[in-house]
């Protein structure tokens, strides 16, 4: 039998660190072992040069492990300028594992490895990963915020910072760390630094902005370098609320940048923003996230007729990011050029995404303009341009010359599947491609079925996600109107962080969510908050401020989200209180309720079937069931008791007021039932068994089809489901009449849209204000495809404890379904299939996580641990049916 260890005792022979690693390796390899422990991760693994904390959690992998292996003790080696030091702990943690070292120090380089033990024996050390605090005080940064004095007004275009400095040798290590009031993009030598665009991001500019951090010494020789940054408007300057609005957060454009530069004789240089630094006009003319960019390449970056900068004042609190940047994450070439019944000349991609068209020119002249206009959908034939209401969506370019040219933008992005193109003559296909561009986050969910049409629904749902994931989370990318919606992320947050590792990614938003929140706990519609609406609080949407940190703690085991954001989500729990008053029940004030439910008007999207009063009510309880289970998970022990006392004085103030004694619940329609169900919120038995049955009856009668808008969507399936009419949650899923999901699949979409029939039959856009065509919301289905279909269902946070409970009986209409999810501690991977009366499933778990396997008509569960598992049984019937 294969075993674990290497060494008995621990190696203290004071071997240079490297060479001890491949040692044990080899040792390893003696005994033959194939336990691997994977490289250590900090903190949400992002960034890796320009860390912002100084005591980051650690979190490792343990691959290949046997099925009776288990580790008790784990042993962290830490590298720091030469000096190996060790930590030793009895535990089989390897999630979030606190630092056990002296804090970091700013611009520190450290190495860090791992291994772990069982009954005294040992693993190889994990191959080392290296880390660089950022500038972790305030006192590391001499430079000063600047701005041009006279350019870079509001109709000026993008400004161009530079200044000169001259090095007598070429440095052994630089370092440049950057921030923008606005978006920047930062050169060299005129080489683009790094790969990031849209830079430094979208946060609460008055309290926080974000810097990034570069290793730029293969940028740097000796002699004179030029140090550049373009400035462009972005979210601190652009559109943001409504047209004409363009300066929501000031009417300056700032930078702040820190090169540093050591010698090989240790000595540092800073070279900072001053008054040294020069400003200019840049090619960029125009630039608007909105309206586009329009940009003239006649224009050279030379720096004739600069003119000074302003060295500004700004207290604004500058910090390292927790999540990955925004980058170019893909490219989409074109499918097919068509010619519209107008002449015009349109592309293609065959995907709705988000990002930039790039047109390569290879013939050009002086002054030939390229124009690029981008839409989701046409209507008609023709770019239908209606549903981005006051946006442009334009990209100009003007020729300097014969070219070649590669036009794109640099300052804007766009939603868009189609682009009309005008201005270059006999455009081919291999001319132009779309990049993609978002927030670029690691892919952890995957989804396979045996139905076609739920596959691209599927892909559909996670095309929206990398859309509206660019920065923060916003609920559409191509109209005016690309903000960060509370109610979108609130509903969609478990989906998220199935799909992709959005731990340091929300972590980042909710901290804007805190700063916003008003004194008296109410939570902002859109996040960051540029409504300013003065007593904001929506159910469903302030209620972000409890639910997605619940969403991420489940998803990743992050006890450090729920402790960052416990003060958040006790003040959102006691504003709910003091709305509710002593009547428990929150049914007065503003609402957006069942937000764009079937039967909502266009001109109205709040006007839904669901009394705003029952949806409001049930949301608070669920509110106050999540701030109760983070008091108990933070050891707050007196806070959870009342927290959970005042749970259950809201749920029963909702059964008297709402529920009939046969489960009948005020305004009669699938939402309220599916939040009543899905949250529990009945006193008896027969009052669930009726709403059950109430529902039921609903949905059969609807033509199986949808009822239900933003809030009560991500629920329905699983209502049914807890009915104990799965069958019914399957027929509504694979519907393809209009209110449905797959309506949309089956008039072509590829992403998910916003209305239901945002696209109508006969091929025109629904006239309705609130109308995208990239829209994750309704996408939330995918977490019940995940549970139900696939059987994935996560028991324990950070998937410590799942449970695989695929629901297949002799009328489920799913031959066969594979869902994998990259868990904290590994992928999670089932397959099953259902074939000639026999259902088989095969699971692989990884080492950490224990999982409770129901086969169909199991009356207990097969409890497995890690490895790889497989199960057979008959198909049962589905009873009753």
């Amino acid at each position: 039998m294969s075993y674990l260890g290497c060494e008995e005792a621990r190696d203290h022979s004071g071997r240079p660190p490297l060479v001890a690693a491949v040692d044990d390796a080899r040792v390893c390899a003696r005994q033959g072992t194939t336990i691997v422990v994977t490289p250590v991760r900090f903190e949400y693994g992002e960034p890796h040069i320009g860390l912002g904390t100084s005591t980051p959690r650690l979190s490792w992998r343990i691959e290949n492990a046997e099925a009776d292996w288990r580790s008790d003790a784990y042993e962290i080696e830490c590298v720091r300028g030469g000096i190996a030091e060790s930590f030793v702990a009895d535990s089989g943690e390897q999630v979030f594992v606190p630092w056990p070292f002296a804090p970091l120090r700013s611009r520190e380089i450290v190495q860090v490895r791992v291994r772990v033990a069982s009954q005294g024996r040992w693993t190889a050390f994990s191959e080392p990963s290296a880390v660089e605090a950022g500038l972790l005080e305030a006192r590391d940064w001499s430079a000063h915020w600047i701005s041009p004095s006279s350019l870079g007004g509001l109709n000026d275009g993008a400004p161009w910072l530079f200044r000169d400095v001259e090095l007598d040798r070429a440095p052994v290590r630089a370092r440049l760390y950057v921030s923008a009031q606005g978006v920047y993009e930062f050169s060299i030598d005129g080489v683009k630094v790094g790969d990031e665009v849209l830079t430094p991001g979208w946060t609460a500019y008055e309290h926080r902005v974000r810097y990034q951090s570069y290793d730029v010494t293969e940028l740097i020789s000796a002699g004179r370098v030029r140090l550049g940054a373009l400035l462009g408007n972005g979210w601190f300057r652009g559109q943001l609320v409504s047209p004409g609005n363009r300066s929501t957060y000031g009417d300056r454009l700032a930078l702040i940048a820190q090169l540093e530069v050591t010698d090989i004789d240790g000595s540092t240089r800073i070279i900072g923003t001053d008054e040294e630094w020069r400003a200019t006009k840049s090619p960029i003319a125009f630039d608007d996230f909105y309206d586009g960019q329009c940009t003239d390449l006649r224009r050279v970056l030379d720096g004739a007729d600069a003119e000074p900068v302003d060295v500004v004042r700004n207290d604004v609190h500058v910090e390292a990011p927790t999540g990955p940047g925004v980058k170019v994450t893909d490219v989409v070439p074109a499918r097919r050029i068509l010619t519209t019944p107008s002449g015009r000349t349109v592309i293609d991609f065959g995907q709705n995404l988000v990002g930039w068209v790039r047109v390569h020119v290879t013939n050009g002249r002086p002054g030939q303009r390229v124009v690029v206009r981008h839409a989701e959908v046409l209507e008609h034939g023709e770019l239908g341009v209606r549903p981005l209401r006051s946006a442009k969506a334009t990209s100009e370019y003007i020729l300097a010359g014969s070219g070649p040219h590669v036009l794109q933008p640099t300052f804007t992005f766009n939603g868009f599947r189609y682009a009309e193109i005008s201005g270059v003559a006999d455009l081919r296909p291999d001319d132009v491609d779309a990049l993609v561009v978002g927030s670029a986050l690691e892919r952890t969910g995957w989804l396979q079925t045996s139905d076609s049409n739920l596959n691209r629904l599927h892909e559909n749902v996670v095309w929206s996600m990398r859309g509206n994931f660019v920065g923060v989370p916003t609920d559409c990318p191509q109209r005016d109107e690309r903000l960060g919606w509370t109610g979108d992320i609130q509903v969609f947050a478990p989906t998220a962080a199935f799909l992709f590792d959005t731990d340091g990614f929300l972590s980042d938003w909710l901290r804007d969510l805190a700063a916003e929140q008003k004194s008296d706990g109410g939570v902002p519609y859109v996040i960051p908050d540029v409504l300013r609406n003065t007593d904001p609080a929506a159910a469903g949407w302030s209620d972000a401020a409890t639910l997605v940190p619940d969403a991420v703690y489940r998803a990743d085991g992050d006890v450090g989200v729920l402790a960052r954001q416990y003060g958040s989500m006790r003040a959102w729990a006691d504003k709910v209180l003091a709305l509710s008053g002593e009547s428990g029940l929150w049914d007065t004030g503003f609402q957006f309720g069942d937000w764009l439910d079937p039967t909502a008007p266009p001109e109205d999207a709040a006007q839904a079937q669901a009394d705003p009063g029952v949806v409001a009510t049930a949301y608070s309880v669920r509110s106050l069931r999540a701030v109760a289970d983070a008091a108990s998970v933070l050891g707050h022990i007196a806070d959870a008791q009342w927290y959970r006392a005042q749970e259950r004085r809201v749920a029963d103030a909702f059964v008297r007021a709402y529920v009939d004694a046969d489960g009948r619940i005020l305004s009669d329609c699938q939402t309220v039932y599916a939040l009543a169900l899905c949250w529990d919120l009945f006193d008896t038995p027969d009052q669930r068994a009726g709403a059950g049955a109430r529902l039921a009856e609903l949905v059969i009668a609807g033509g199986l089809t949808v009822g239900t808008g933003f809030l009560g969507t991500p629920l329905i399936l699983d209502a049914l489901t807890l009915a104990g009419r799965s069958d019914l949650a399957y027929r509504m899923l694979l519907q393809t009449a209009c209110p449905s999901w797959l309506y949309a699949v089956s008039m072509g979409a590829t992403t998910v849209w916003e209305r239901w029939d945002s696209m109508l039959p006969d091929g025109t856009i629904n006239p309705g204000t609130m109308t995208s065509f990239n829209h994750y919301a309704y996408g939330a289905v995918a977490d019940w495809m995940h549970r139900v279909i696939g059987g994935l269902e996560l028991v324990e946070p950070g998937y410590r404890r799942i449970r695989v409970r695929p629901e297949i009986a002799a009328d489920t209409p799913i031959g066969h379904a594979h869902v994998r999810h990259r868990s904290p501690y590994g992928d999670i991977d089932i397959v099953w299939r259902q074939d000639a009366g026999e259902v088989s499933l095969a699971l692989e778990v990884p080492y950490g996580v224990t999982a409770d396997v129901w086969m169909p008509g199991d009356r207990a569960a097969h409890t497995v641990g890690h490895g790889r598992h497989e199960f057979h049984c008959a198909l049962p019937a589905r009873a009753g049916r």
